[in-house]
């Protein structure tokens, strides 16, 4: 997972200085390039900002999933424990009638 991401965001990073190098060597008026660079720059902390808000909402939800998973063992432990220790004492009762 961690070697897809670190390839995923090369890819991000050399995408992005490659579209500002092409911006800046193209052949336009100084403002328009900064404009143009301006707006590159928004678009991909737009872009970013959607992906973190993504990432939260995914988070937030195998969280959820997590906690649900661990509370029903919880119960299924607690249900095993209680018919195990049932067992033990009916056991141990039904020793002591036969003694």
């Amino acid at each position: 997972m961690e070697n897809n991401r670190s390839t995923f965001l090369a890819f991000f990073v050399g995408g992005l200085i490659g579209a500002g190098l092409a911006l800046l060597f193209a052949p336009q008026a100084g403002n328009e390039t900064r404009r143009r660079i301006k707006e590159g720059f928004e678009d991909a902390g737009d872009w970013a900002k959607d992906k973190y808000q993504d990432t939260r909402y995914r988070v937030a939800e195998g969280t959820g999933k997590v906690k649900q998973m661990v509370t029903d063992k919880k119960e299924d432990i607690s249900a095993a424990y209680e018919a195990g220790k049932e067992a033990y004492y009916k056991g141990r009762e039904r020793l002591s009638k036969e003694s």
